[in-house]
């Protein structure tokens, strides 16, 4: 299944290598990733695939919003279906 990942915080060092190494750890795939900087907040969206992770959707959910929470930053993921339902005119 594909999902939509988008984390905002403080940029600050190691950010996107917190969220990689979670991600790889569950074997979640990353498809495409965006990120920048606006002024002194971070930003990044990523389509990433879950299929092939063990890891049911609902704990990998947990796992990046406990993480987001430990490091002062907005984590969250949603299915690409929903997301996409959401954001249609």
């Amino acid at each position: 299944m594909r999902a939509i990942l988008t984390v905002i915080g403080k940029d600050r060092i190691g950010i996107i290598a917190k969220v990689c190494t979670l991600l790889a750890a569950d074997d979640v795939n990353i498809l495409d990733i965006s990120q920048t900087v606006m002024q002194e907040y971070f930003t990044m969206i990523m389509l990433v695939d879950t299929s092939a992770s063990a890891t049911p959707f609902d704990e990998l959910a947990r796992k990046l919003d406990e993480t987001g929470q430990r490091e002062g930053l907005s984590i969250r993921i949603q299915r690409e279906d929903i997301f996409n339902a959401m954001h249609r005119i």
